[in-house]
């Protein structure tokens, strides 16, 4: 189902004013908060203690480690054991961002109990060796005298490799944070929050956060031992956490909220004086500050994840988050980037594959999507699964099923919707499976190839006999309903009350109704090297009746004739671009507007706009043929029109053409061209021919031979309007001043002025005409 034919839900509700009150007692600075309040309401946040420990870390009392039992205190004990001992221990991490930070999480942390050369990681291939323990690396942690394993996001089904430990004389302790089997594994201790009571503030944690946990109660009972603060670790576990979209509730949102605030202090430190210096520089690649979540989200989590979805093996990642060596992390960050420039590539070519096979699938007949194709590549199935499981609102398992000497296994991943337990489901076909892991939104899993087409049909069997089969009519969720005029700092500021986001309190969905579209441009993404990227974006100017004003915005993934034509709705997320140093809104989705078409109001005003062969005869209209970019504009057109005579009642047609958007560099290189002729002819040229020529107003017009000035341009005004242009060009000038930029955005915004004027309803122009006094 298209996005334009699924339903859209508004999701919001109206809080009490001493709600709202509370909310600014918490932003005294912010003018006012009612959306923010109101956003707080709908999602159950509805009295004054939850508030306090929502807004304010400050206010949250976090849960105690030992809250997980005696399974941390044998852990705990076991660890004092082998520091005492001189044993060798090993970390058994994964390669997700999660499993990542977890491993430098322990990394760091043990490493203020356990001597370097007692202590190592190791981490398994993405490509070779999937998720969780394995056999193979336990020989070879075995040879190097490791006596106990500490595991982290992972192992906590890996039943024979548990017992292989066992015999290989080697101690277990697991951390981890995924689904847990019917009877408690035989290791020395297991510390996973799904012992814990789904209410549980510790319940939802992810790897990382589970870590974290060891690493204090190792503090608390040895608090004399290590040399670093613990509160050093809280910037690892805050991108852990965001990455792995769990949900942020409880300790989950408190661990994400100190962590972000040390992320942005480390960041704001000269590189070198930086204590996570790896970090500073993948910030400062993917153009970010480090005091969002979205920092992590969309900027540190998937350069991680790309390493590992790329080369395989991820162990140098750790090096990258904990190493103090300014220069080997400047490499590693380099390395980490150009993975995600590779992992962007791959990730367009599966998506349009799959978009290709989703269109021969009936979605009607659909409960989950099952896809499978022997040249897709397995590191980015998690990514394209999770982005065709929003479209369809399906849970999606999409396979690789590449054959070779040495195996015969399709592998892939898992992606869920809704309340739909993925994990149940593919639990339930084990027959059929070789290994799967995971939790009820995402899991991984490979299978006998000849195993897919039966796979296939019982796992849609198995959800269509659940309650929660997908049979009613999917739909989109916005959260407010906001007009082109509201989008900004002041609401921006008002919407990062909530942060961090994720599951449970998603990035809040603004609803924009009848709106459209101008300067719609497609961009491909590049590089920090400067070299394109197999992956497109189309920047927009967003604008509606409320304002004369645009507004930027983006559209990942998208191209601008993807966009509906005329009036449109739309859903996007408000954001900062800390690059172009700008408020802007990322499109989520859009179709065309469900207001009904532009009625006729009571005043005789006619709209003829993009209307052809109209005659300019008619004496019984004031016809207004040339589009406006300014409410002067176009007021002074109506009073030009209707002369000094004419009555106010007498009708008006608003019959402008639609403006032609035409790039600013093309409108550069026209002024540049039509001043190259005048100096080389001698002839002379008034500022309205100019206007007429480039389609600009006075303004831009001006602010373009202001620069000229800066290529060696001479402009001499001979009277009030004719103009001699000479030219000695300047040989180390160079088309990007200051001037010529300013000109470009000047350009931009008169033709967005324009397109505004072109599509604006009549009744706002009524509105205009009327109330004006001229």
């Amino acid at each position: 189902m298209s996005e334009q034919n699924i339903p859209w839900l508004i999701s919001s509700s109206n809080p009490p004013d001493w709600f709202v009150q509370a909310v600014q007692g918490y932003a005294p600075n912010l003018p006012k908060v009612d959306r923010a309040a109101q956003l707080l309401w709908s999602r159950g946040i509805q009295d004054t203690e939850k508030l306090a420990g929502f807004l304010d870390p400050n206010l949250y009392q976090p849960g105690s480690p030992w809250e997980f039992g005696a399974e941390m205190d044998w852990a705990v004990k076991r660890l004092q054991q082998a520091r005492v001992a001189g044993e060798m221990a090993t970390i058994w991490g994964d390669f997700d961002a999660d499993g990542v930070t977890s491993t430098a999480v322990l990394w760091d942390g043990l490493g203020q109990f356990f001597p370097r050369d007692r202590l190592s990681y190791y981490i398994p291939d993405r490509l070779t060796e999937s998720h969780g323990l394995n056999c193979q690396g336990i020989d070879a942690i075995a040879q190097e005298g490791t006596k106990l394993i500490v595991t982290c996001d992972t192992g906590s089904t890996n039943l024979a490799e548990i017992e292989y430990t066992r015999q290989m004389g080697i101690d277990l302790i697991i951390t981890d944070h995924h689904v847990l089997l019917a009877e408690r594994p035989p290791v020395t201790a297991i510390i996973n929050p799904r012992y814990l009571p789904a209410e549980h503030p510790l319940f939802h944690f992810s790897g990382v956060a589970v870590a974290y946990k060891l690493i204090e109660a190792l503090y608390q009972a040895m608090p004399d031992v290590p040399q670093q603060p613990l509160e050093d670790l809280l910037d690892l576990v805050a991108i852990g956490l965001i990455s792995d979209l769990v949900q942020l509730s409880g300790d989950c949102r408190y661990l994400a909220q100190v962590g972000i605030k040390q992320l942005q202090a480390d960041f704001q430190k000269a590189p070198q004086s930086r204590r996570r210096p790896g970090v500073g520089r993948m910030l400062e690649l993917c153009q970010r500050n480090g005091d969002r979540p979205t920092d992590i989200s969309f900027g540190l989590g998937p350069r991680i994840n790309a390493v590992s979805r790329i080369h395989g093996d991820a162990s140098f990642c750790v090096e990258l988050l904990t190493s103090r060596d300014l220069n080997r992390c400047l490499e590693l960050a380099e390395a980490a980037e150009l993975a995600n420039t590779r992992r962007k590539a791959l990730q367009k070519d599966v998506a349009a594959d799959v978009a290709e096979k989703l269109s021969q699938l009936d979605l009607s007949t659909t409960e989950i999507i099952v896809l499978d194709d022997p040249q897709w590549h397995v590191g980015v199935l998690g990514l394209v699964a999770a982005e065709v499981a929003q479209t369809c609102d399906r849970p999606t398992i999409l396979l690789s099923t590449e054959v070779n000497e040495n195996q015969s296994l399709a592998r892939g991943s898992a992606r869920s919707v809704a309340e739909i337990d993925l994990y149940q489901l593919v639990k339930s076909q084990a027959q059929l499976l070789d290994r799967f892991g995971g939790h009820p939104f995402a899991a991984g899993l490979s299978l006998p190839v000849e195993n897919i087409p039966l796979f296939t049909e019982a796992i849609n069997q198995q959800l269509r006999s659940t309650d929660s089969a997908v049979k009613a009519t999917p739909a989109l969720q916005a959260d407010l309903v906001v007009a082109v005029a509201e989008l900004g700092k002041d609401l921006f500021r008002q919407l990062k009350l909530l942060e961090p986001c994720g599951i449970s309190n998603r990035v809040p969905k603004l609803l924009i109704e009848n709106c459209w579209f101008a300067n719609a441009w497609n961009k491909n993404i590049k590089d920090f090297q400067g070299k394109k990227v197999r992956y497109i974006k189309t920047e927009v100017i967003i604008g509606d009746d409320s304002t004369d004003r645009g507004f930027n915005g983006v559209w990942w993934g998208h191209y601008k004739e993807e966009i509906p034509p005329g009036r449109c709705d739309a859903i996007v997320e408000l954001d900062y671009n800390p690059y172009h140093k700008r408020y802007e809104v990322r499109l989520m989705a859009v179709r065309p507007s469900t207001e009904s078409e532009m009625k006729i109001p009571q005043m005789s005003i006619l709209d003829w706009r993009g209307k052809h062969n109209i005659s300019q005869e008619n004496q019984s209209l004031i016809i207004l043929t040339e589009c406006p970019a300014s409410w002067d504009d176009l007021q002074q057109s109506w009073r030009q029109a209707r002369g000094g005579g004419q009555e106010r009642q007498q009708p008006v047609a608003i019959a402008y053409p639609e403006p032609q958007a035409i790039a600013p560099q093309e409108v550069w290189q026209k002024l540049l061209g039509i001043a190259k002729y005048l100096s080389r002819t001698g002839k002379t040229a008034n500022r309205k021919q100019l206007q007429t020529k480039l389609g600009l107003g006075s303004a831009a017009v001006n602010l373009g031979l202001e620069a000229l000035k800066d290529l060696g341009f001479t402009i001499i005004t001979h009277d009030a309007a004719s103009l001699q242009i000479t030219w000695h060009p300047v040989p180390e000038a160079i088309e990007s001043s200051v001037a010529i930029n300013q000109f470009f955005a000047a350009v931009q915004e008169e033709q967005f002025r324009r397109q505004y004027f072109c599509k604006v309803s009549i009744s706002t122009i009524q509105a205009q005409l009327v109330n004006s006094e001229w």
